[in-house]
């Protein structure tokens, strides 16, 4: 959400002023669309990467707000729990040398901030899911003691009105349940910004939701949670049911939950928010003074804050974002899809075949998403998570058959998704040299079908063969995975061998 929220209580009359806002905001999107008011392209992208502190057993360390004040820099903030940090990356332009600029920007700031962190005893780790976090860690106390978070904490447990329950059945099952949504912050992810135009908004945002199901089987590392093996990517189902406002009967109902994958592909930015006001009650329902069309009239630019907070609740993989830059409105498709890690070079080479391929599929003249129903990019995510590097797709048949068929992940990706990946990255004008390093990672994971996800599982059951219990197991392999990841060498080149053990405090 990124604003500045008081805590504080909402009456009826709060929601109805927002409900009124929402709509003003909505319009004045629409009239800033027809006027063409947004920015020129700028072939700008950014980056965010959610990060872990961890101690020297691999638990989980509640300090984000200690280590916050030695980085002491605006770069790095908190996230929902106390073992959470944030990086922002500055927003580059796509072009030339850009994806080894950011590896060494990230390296910089991650081995600052690790030095810090040591400070006090933990470090950083870059993982979808620490692998040792346990029940008791995500819990309402452990909140980071930030306004907006506790706010949020309080709206959604009051949508929802009874406790939450998570139930994600994958190589063994996990059901629990929470009184908060803070096993939420189990999640940590890498978010993908790209600044486009409206006329290109939807073109993206279609390739990018087309494209989410490979991300996730060549990037997939979030197999652990409470202890449990689940999904080879457990963010996305442990996402949905721990901010799920909707009890069972409004789930029967049909009702979206706020967490979710969509349900069609698009034809403008509008439609997107157009959705939100239409099928999310608001949870924070906080106004400013701004009138956004008074604002219109006079020439000026409106900020849309009510929207923008609105659209900050609900929890799309690929969310559509409105803002400003130097008194100019733009519009940005923020990927939410990928897990954070294991390495930099990993998600520089996650970063670069995504924007190669959103660039290759939104230019195509018949573009995927004319061939493929909207459902089975849904189901292929799914499938995706479920079982990453080993998944299998539905997806439109090359030549002059056509229709759609079943595919083999790694075989889609390798074949037809690497060489559009290519094209997009050239048409970027992103240097050969740049290209072919970061891609030829994602080539060797699909040819050794191995990350993060892959070598995780591995190494536990290396580690349970070689006598370790459970916790003791996951504590090993969370501390290899860590030593692993600050050595730099992409995961696809990670030893799987037994871990030494931990010593447990």
């Amino acid at each position: 959400m990124g604003e500045k929220v008081v805590a504080g209580r909402f009456d009826l009359s709060d929601r109805q002023r927002y409900r009124d806002k929402l709509g003003r905001c909505l319009a004045g999107l629409e009239r800033l669309l027809s006027e063409e008011r947004f920015d020129r392209p700028q072939n700008l992208m950014g980056l965010e990467i959610e990060l872990n502190l961890v101690g020297h057993d691999g638990m989980p360390k509640m300090l984000n707000g200690q280590v916050l004040e030695r980085i002491a820099s605006r770069d790095f903030q908190t996230e929902l729990a106390m073992f959470n940090l944030e990086v922002n990356i500055a927003p580059h332009r796509l072009g030339g040398r850009v994806f080894d600029r950011l590896a060494e920007e990230i390296r910089t700031s991650l081995a600052y901030a690790d030095r810090k962190a040591g400070e006090l005893d933990a470090g950083i780790v870059m993982v979808g899911i620490l692998p040792t976090l346990d029940r008791d860690d995500l819990v309402s106390s452990n909140l980071s003691d930030v306004d907006r978070y506790t706010l949020l904490n309080e709206q959604i447990v009051a949508a929802r009105g009874e406790d939450f329950r998570l139930d994600i059945d994958g190589v063994e099952h996990l059901t629990c349940t929470s009184k908060s949504i803070v096993p939420e912050a189990a999640c940590t992810s890498v978010q993908l910004h790209l600044q486009v135009t409206p006329e290109r908004f939807a073109g993206v945002w279609n390739a990018a939701q087309a494209v989410a199901a490979a991300q996730i089987a060549v990037g997939a590392n979030a197999p652990f949670l409470f202890g449990r093996e689940l999904w080879r990517e457990s963010r996305p189902p442990l996402f949905q049911q721990s901010t799920d406002t909707r009890p069972p009967e409004l789930q029967a109902q049909g009702v979206r939950p706020r967490t979710w994958f969509g349900e069609r592909w698009v034809t403008s930015a509008y439609d997107l928010f157009e959705e939100n006001l239409r099928y999310y009650p608001a949870l924070l329902p906080i106004c400013d003074d701004e009138d956004p069309l008074k604002v219109l009239d006079a020439g000026g630019v409106p900020s849309l804050s009510e929207m923008v907070l609105h659209n900050g609740t609900i929890y799309r993989w690929n969310r559509p974002v409105y803002d400003i830059a130097d008194g100019v409105p733009h519009l940005r498709v923020e990927n939410r899809v990928l897990p954070a890690g294991p390495t930099v070079t990993d998600v520089i080479a996650n970063a670069a075949f995504y924007y190669g391929l959103v660039r290759a599929l939104a230019d195509e003249s018949r573009p995927v998403w004319t061939k493929l129903p909207f459902e089975a990019a849904a189901a292929n995510f799914e499938a995706a998570c479920r079982h990453g590097i080993d998944a299998r797709f539905t997806w439109p048949r090359r030549g002059r058959l056509g229709g759609i068929g079943e595919v083999d992940a790694a075989v889609l990706v390798r074949d037809e998704l690497l060489p559009l990946a290519e094209a997009g990255l050239d048409a970027w004008g992103v240097e050969p040299a740049d290209r072919d390093f970061y891609l030829g990672v994602i080539e060797e994971r699909c040819r050794r079908r191995a990350n993060g996800a892959s070598w995780q599982a591995a190494t536990f059951h290396r580690a349970l063969d070689a006598g370790l219990g459970r916790e003791e197991a996951l504590a090993a392999t969370t501390r290899r995975y860590w030593e692993l990841m600050h050595k730099g060498d992409p995961v696809h080149l990670w030893p799987v061998e037994p871990p030494e053990p931990v010593g447990l405090g």
